[in-house]
């Protein structure tokens, strides 16, 4: 995969995680709110990994 395909890839899973931590912020409940901060903190961490940064 080239370079710019990567960079555009980890920026779009950043925008995801970052929708998914305001859907968490919104939801009132606790078990999907987990859920969803879960899932938001796997993608910011695969993307920081893609970016070659440390987690």
């Amino acid at each position: 995969m080239s370079v710019a395909r990567e960079v555009n890839r980890a920026q779009q899973m950043r925008e995801k995680a970052r929708h998914l931590t305001e859907a968490a912020e919104r939801t009132s409940d606790p078990e999907q709110r987990s859920r969803l901060q879960e899932k938001a903190r796997k993608l910011q961490e695969q993307s920081d990994r893609q970016d070659g940064m440390p987690v």
